[in-house]
């Protein structure tokens, strides 16, 4: 949704939850990189020739803050980074500014509290952000969602309506999951909310409210950085093709922090609902096969995805597709978390409010609106988001 109504984001700040895990810190130390032109930019959608007109913020006009509830320093967790492979070490030097600077500006994030109303707690996130704004001057925060992946929500009748869910937190100590509670902060704070876990986060149906009363702008859920991007662009290919695929099985090895929290069955359950999604719905429901998860901690901040596909031809005749992505999560992830912070506030400062449809193109999950099936194809998709960042489609 949004009006035609038109200026500039101004200066923006980047709030993450989860400001000191990988993702996170590679994304503050990129964009350092970026703007010092210490390196090309590399990976970066918003960096494409055709979005240089679109009046994006520039990346090193950015300015970094967060919450997260451990207390590893940027810098400390950057040279762990660099020392697992995920960029050089060469790199240290020239963002170590950078990297204090944003670290600085980290706050304790929410702890379980049995004996206090959940109000509380959000009532403190929200103030850290609104005196981060506030203290830099900046004309709009984006918060990111980055941020260990929660399993689905447990039923809760104030997750359903706005009024019932302020009644509940404002006597309960648990109402919210973690990621919505970060998300309800954000709304609270008047910031556009971008989802790139597969979390909860913003989809629950009083935070939605909230974000319309608000006319606030939010986007999600789950970034798309390698096997289902993959499979965005090579589902279309059998459908446009007319070949019949019987099954698309995958298996995910994968180390580091995020792969330790995949450990976790419920967890896990959250992110294989989002990575069938887009198959499902370009393929349909017929197609056999699962996903498969699993943590290898040797495998440190690597990834690998081999997935196996069986297709019949002309005639009935079975064939096979297989491939293999290998690559390092969080420095797939840190370019898109930036760009969708620039892509977030343009559209913001373009008036747009609700769910960012034109942002599908960096999700696995994306939230629509109307709760219609969302678009999938990655073709498509990138044809949506460079139409609506050149004006055709506002």
């Amino acid at each position: 949704m949004n009006d035609t109504s038109t200026r500039e984001p101004g200066r923006t700040g980047v709030w993450f939850v989860g400001a000191r895990g990988s993702v996170a810190t590679t994304a503050v130390a990129g964009a350092a990189a970026v703007g010092a032109g210490l390196v090309p930019p590399v990976g970066m959608v918003a960096e494409l020739d055709e979005f240089a007109d679109a009046g994006l913020p520039p990346v090193d006009g950015l300015v970094f803050g967060g919450h997260d509830v451990t207390d590893t320093p940027l810098p400390k967790r950057a040279e762990q980074l660099a020392a697992a492979g995920v960029f050089p070490p060469a790199l240290l030097s020239g963002v170590e500014a950078a990297l204090r600077a944003a670290d600085r500006e980290i706050r304790p994030g929410a702890r379980p509290a049995p004996d206090r109303p959940q109000r509380e707690a959000a009532e403190a996130l929200t103030a850290d952000i609104v005196s981060f704004r506030d203290r830099h001057g900046l004309d709009q925060v984006v918060v990111v969602n980055v941020s260990s992946t929660e399993p689905p929500a447990a039923p809760h009748p104030a997750h359903d309506g706005l009024t019932a869910l302020e009644a509940a937190l404002a006597d309960a100590p648990h109402v919210l999951p973690t990621s919505s509670l970060y998300a309800y902060a954000a709304l609270r704070a008047d910031c556009g909310y971008v989802d790139f876990t597969p979390s909860p986060g913003i989809r629950l149906p009083a935070l939605r409210e909230l974000a319309a009363l608000r006319g606030l702008p939010y986007a999600g859920s789950d970034g798309k950085t390698g096997e289902t991007l993959v499979r965005t662009a090579l589902g279309p290919m059998f459908a446009h093709r007319g070949l019949r695929v019987r099954s698309w099985s995958g298996t995910n090895l994968l180390g580091g922090g995020d792969g330790a929290t995949l450990a976790n069955p419920e967890a896990a359950l959250s992110k294989n609902t989002s990575k069938r999604s887009g198959l499902t719905a370009i393929l349909g429901d017929q197609v056999e096969g699962l996903t498969h998860i699993d943590y290898v901690p040797s495998m440190g901040e690597l990834k690998t995805a081999w997935d196996h596909i069986a297709f019949e031809g002309f005639l009935g005749t079975p064939m096979t597709l297989q491939f293999t992505w290998q690559g390092v999560d969080s420095a797939l992830a840190a370019p898109l978390v930036l760009d969708l912070a620039r892509f977030l506030a343009r559209a913001r400062g373009d008036g747009a409010t609700g769910p960012q449809e034109q942002l599908s193109f960096f999700f696995k999950d994306p939230v629509r609106a109307d709760g219609s099936p969302a678009e999938h194809r990655l073709v498509t998709q990138f044809e949506t988001l460079r139409a609506w960042y050149s004006g055709d489609g506002r």
